[in-house]
């Protein structure tokens, strides 16, 4: 094993330590939603974006501005509105005289969007205009005004919100923007025991502390060297296999695809199921990854990508179920 080589793995051996103790940390705060830290975690060490949906009440800010302490990380939380602006989000030039010419000069104020972590909520409450605007800093990762750049912070992560049972005056993103989320992570009510300790938790007077686990630099490291975990070919083939069944009218099409599918996952999710493998893996204590790690990152990336027809609607199949059927279809261990 090359000196490389041997770093990677004692970082990868410091990253599961690290995750480990930020686990612990966050319950201090949040009660249960493992899986959800889990894929939030995962979104930031493949330098990904996420979009969260949940009902009011789920403690979603309070996770991410936990998980922000813990990670020593700068946080904003922008609530998106109809009348939002995109320079409400990505910032403004005023004019400002310099008390030393005493020449008047434009002066950058930056948005909220320069943070590490962003919190968007309710994405879908704000015309396609200001949505636009925090997409392209998303795939940027820049904020052009006034003819200048302006590059956003690193790390940076954009977590948007969603809240699945308010329809009414929003405007839902295009499948196009959906697809530039590595992850669609769904929060649940707690289990029973779960809500009372909640309870009891938030009714008391004491006050927490949350230690300081990584910080950014420690993340940007972590990020390159997750790119670096190696992947079997038939991992690869496995992973693509999964996508390339889920386009309805293709060759390789699953039969329930065509009866349920209007649209599958593009080339985009190949990758992301891939990207998001490895972090699975690594936060899993695992040094490759394997045909497992893409079946449960899967749900995630799948779920904003493939758009069920009116049939798959009238059948009450949805696309939680579809998604079990597609990774279920490819045998793991069968290259292509």
């Amino acid at each position: 094993m090359t000196a490389n080589a041997e770093s990677d793995v004692q970082m990868l051996e410091s990253l599961r330590a690290a995750y480990k103790q930020l686990r612990g940390e966050i319950g201090k705060i949040i009660v249960g939603q493992d899986a959800v830290l889990e894929q939030l975690m995962m979104a930031i060490f493949c330098r990904a974006h996420a979009l969260l949906e949940g009902v009011p009440g789920l403690a979603k800010t309070l996770m991410v501005s936990t998980l922000a302490q813990a990670l020593d990380l700068t946080f904003k939380r922008i609530q998106f509105t109809p009348d939002l602006m995109p320079t409400d989000i990505t910032g403004t030039e005023v004019i400002q005289d310099d008390p030393a010419t005493r020449q008047r000069m434009f002066k950058f104020l930056p948005g909220p969007i320069f943070a590490n972590i962003v919190l968007a909520d309710e994405i879908n409450r704000t015309p396609p205009k200001t949505q636009a605007a925090l997409l392209e800093s998303m795939q940027e990762r820049k904020a052009s005004i006034g003819g200048v750049d302006h590059p956003m912070m690193d790390p940076f992560f954009v977590l948007a919100t969603q809240n699945p049972i308010e329809q009414e005056g929003t405007y839902p993103l295009p499948e196009a923007q959906l697809d530039r989320f590595l992850f669609k992570i769904r929060v649940d009510y707690p289990t029973d025991s779960e809500e009372e300790q909640i309870m009891r938790l938030g009714t008391s007077d004491a006050q927490t502390a949350v230690s300081k686990v990584l910080h950014g630099d420690d993340i940007v490291r972590l990020q390159h060297i997750v790119r670096r975990v190696p992947v079997a070919d038939h991992v690869i083939q496995y992973a693509k296999r999964i996508t390339r069944m889920s386009r309805p009218g293709r060759p390789e099409a699953a039969d329930f695809v065509n009866k349920w599918l209007t649209w599958g996952a593009g080339p985009r999710a190949s990758m992301n199921l891939v990207l998001a493998a490895k972090a699975h893996a690594v936060l899993c204590g695992l040094h490759h990854v394997s045909a497992d790690d893409v079946a449960a990152v899967a749900p995630p990336i799948l779920r904003h990508r493939l758009i069920p027809n009116f049939t798959a609607q009238s059948e009450g199949v949805s696309v939680e179920d579809i998604i079990r059927r597609l990774v279920s279809a490819v045998p793991k261990n069968q290259a292509a």
